[in-house]
């Protein structure tokens, strides 16, 4: 008995030394950790961005960051525990190693938030290599100051760590305490989004999370995803819903089990009614814009109209105001404009050279005798676009890589370069297009001068462009200097729309102008001016704009990127015997030409590589497990209701199920419509 109390009595001895010792490191731990905090919240509150809440913005990210540090209080103590038992030296330098590693990346990580607004999640595993480094070095690379004052944090952590620890003493049930409570925050899954009532955009909400935190269950999600469970509202989906006015368009599906996505191809032809008959088939040119979102974009924009040309053409065209992104990054751009394809599991794209059979408006166009080209201003090889277009048959692909001399690239940073701005993207397709040429043409060009870095020839011209425009916009002095943060992003949104002005002027010129379609639409909103809503990411300009149109007009309902190849073939189909199949695995079911504020889709969106956890369906977008009604501006309201939570999961999983078998290798299309329909 004697024995066994003295062993009791030891092990309670050693527990309380280790637990003494370990308390003692975890509070320096947690102390750098709030001042990481604090240093965000002066990083934040001192940039003008916009008008927050300091208090619940402050309140919020210390409390997050301390239930962050709860949550690693058991799991690090549990290597800590054990490797005591071998020398408890050992345990306090490998505390220190991964407490400095953990500090390192809170504060990289409040980096990366502040150039982007947007954390950074599991995506960064979707992403290749090369694709990682293109993207840091377009940031301006590793910027040795920032590695200096990482350098001497760590030291200080060091200095603090090794010297001043000892003197705190911290009793047992202290650590029981923490123990308990990491316990519980860790399974119950607590987190804390601060004051919705205060935190009004989606910006303020996301700058409350800890960084670290939201990066760590990202990750874990990622690779650890949840199975798909059909809910029991899932054939609840379909007929009248979303307002009660609106009938949500389905797809009569041929044989999900083999091809889940392939169904009878009723897209009507909903664009000849504005159109004149042309002669000959007519020429194609679609214009992607890196970052153009609706936010600052033509009249009504709720950040102010920062595209005077483009606002002047749109006026001039078939306006879709109410219009959406299918991606949260340019990655999915290429496949849902061209293709309306599915995502898989990080895009489309990202399947590489095994991207399975499939039909676009690039291949279909070229079966019909067009020759197709795509020009893009940077490295095609970037997200893959240039094995999706060699996929669906190119007949050239022009980007940075084969611009003759003569053209000047974007100013470079840290010696890189994103390639080549917009006027000159467009000086290269117009110096490469004949005017004699019998055969149409269909031109995809990708712009880049509207990205991150944000840095543009004449710049200072811009510069003043936007202080300019700021005053035509009327915005009072507190307004001008609220935006002076975004300077460079608003002057590269004025760099685009004046090189489109100049593009249009040029092009007016030509013989073949009059027989030329163009289509403009933005990849995604660009995220480094402050976002209000989880919508305002995709909410993107669409027109349609030729000298072919018999009428103008603008549309409020809300249509997508999934919608466009459609809806082309089909006019081209109706108006010019263009051939197409009459099965398809178009994830769009075409434009909506209503006047009035509807929406008759269902879309998923895909925020980045790896999260699709955006689904709208009538009037109605869920988020996560947030629903949200949508207002005749693609404004944002909070709906409280189980039942319409439910019925849109039903829905959502259903393209998740779809998307599953896709991925595990289901094809989109059978072997004998590719190969009628594929160009040899």
């Amino acid at each position: 008995m004697n024995k066994l109390k003295s062993g009791l009595q030891n092990s309670f001895h050693r527990f309380s030394n280790v637990m003494k010792t370990y308390s003692g490191k975890a509070v320096l731990f947690l102390v750098f950790l709030l001042l990481a905090a604090i240093y965000e919240i002066f990083l934040n509150a001192g940039s003008n961005k916009e008008d927050l809440p300091l208090f619940t913005i402050s309140t919020s990210l210390i409390l997050n960051s301390l239930l962050y540090w709860i949550k690693l209080y058991l799991l690090l103590l549990i290597p800590f525990w054990l490797l005591s038992f071998i020398s408890i030296r050992i345990s306090i330098v490998f505390y220190f190693i991964l407490s400095s590693l953990l500090i390192l990346t809170q504060l990289g990580l409040v980096q990366y938030f502040n150039t982007t607004l947007v954390p950074l999640g599991a995506d960064l595993f979707a992403y290749s290599i090369a694709d990682i480094k293109q993207t840091l070095n377009a940031a301006g690379g590793v910027d040795i100051s920032m590695m200096a004052y990482l350098l001497i944090a760590i030291m200080l952590y060091a200095f603090v760590f090794f010297q001043l620890s000892k003197k705190i003493n911290t009793h047992p049930y202290f650590s029981l305490s923490f123990i308990s409570f990491s316990i519980l925050v860790f399974f119950s899954g607590f987190t804390y989004s601060g004051d919705v009532e205060k935190l009004k955009t989606e910006y303020s909400k996301t700058l409350v999370l800890n960084k670290s935190d939201f990066f760590i269950e990202k990750t874990v999600q990622y690779f650890f995803p949840k199975l798909n469970e059909l809910d029991i509202y899932a054939d609840n989906y379909s007929g009248d819903y979303g307002n009660g006015s609106v009938s949500i368009q389905d797809f009569v599906y041929i044989n999900e089990k083999e091809y889940p996505f392939l169904h009878k191809d009723e897209t009507a032809d909903v664009l000849s009614p504005y159109f004149n008959q042309s002669d000959r088939k007519p020429n194609i040119v679609i214009i992607l814009v890196e970052g153009l979102g609706r936010a600052f974009t033509n009249s009504g924009a709720v950040l102010g109209n920062f595209t005077p040309f483009f606002d002047s053409l749109s006026n001039e065209s078939l306006y879709w105001k109410n219009f959406l992104s299918t991606g949260g990054r340019s990655f999915a751009v290429l496949p849902s404009v061209l293709g309306s394809l599915p995502f898989g599991k990080n895009g489309f794209n990202e399947l590489g050279e095994n991207m399975p059979a499939h039909l676009s408006l690039l291949s279909l166009a070229r079966y019909n005798g067009y020759n197709t080209s795509f020009y893009y201003g940077g490295d095609s090889k970037f997200d893959n676009m240039h094995i999706f277009v060699n996929k669906n048959a190119i007949n050239n692909i022009h980007d940075e890589s084969n611009f003759p001399s003569g053209y000047t690239k974007l100013p470079s940073k840290n010696g890189f370069s994103w390639g080549y701005g917009d006027n000159e993207l467009f000086r290269r397709f117009l110096d490469l297009q004949n005017n004699d040429s019998v055969q149409p043409k269909l031109s995809v060009l990708f712009t880049v001068s509207t990205h991150s870095p944000f840095l543009i020839n004449d710049q200072e011209k811009f510069n003043q462009k936007f202080e300019e425009r700021m005053t035509q916009l009327e915005f009072s002095a507190e307004t001008k200097l609220a935006y002076q943060p975004y300077k460079s992003q608003y002057a590269s949104v004025l760099f685009f729309d004046d090189a489109l002005k100049t593009f249009f002027a040029k092009y007016k010129q030509r013989s073949d102008f009059n027989n030329t379609i163009f289509l403009i639409t933005g990849d995604h909103r660009l995220p480094e001016i402050p976002m209000i809503t989880k919508m305002d990411r995709y909410h993107v300009p669409f027109i349609i704009y030729s000298p072919l149109l018999k009428r103008k007009a603008v549309f409020s309902s809300v249509s997508s990127h999934f919608d466009i190849a459609p809806s082309l073939i089909a006019y081209l189909h109706h108006a010019y015997a263009f051939q197409k199949p009459s099965l398809a695995s178009w994830m769009g079911s075409g434009l909506d030409t209503t006047r009035t504020f509807s929406n008759k889709h269902q879309y998923p969106l895909m925020q980045t590589k790896n999260e699709v956890i955006d689904f709208v369906q009538g009037n109605f977008h869920l988020n996560a497990e947030s629903v949200f009604s949508l207002t005749a501006t693609m404004d944002e309201e909070p709906v409280q209701d189980k039942s319409k939570y439910q019925q849109l999961l039903g829905a959502f999983n259903l393209f998740k199920n779809k998307n599953d078998q896709f991925i595990k290798g289901a094809a989109l299309i059978p072997d004998s419509i590719y190969q009628k329909y594929y160009p040899r």
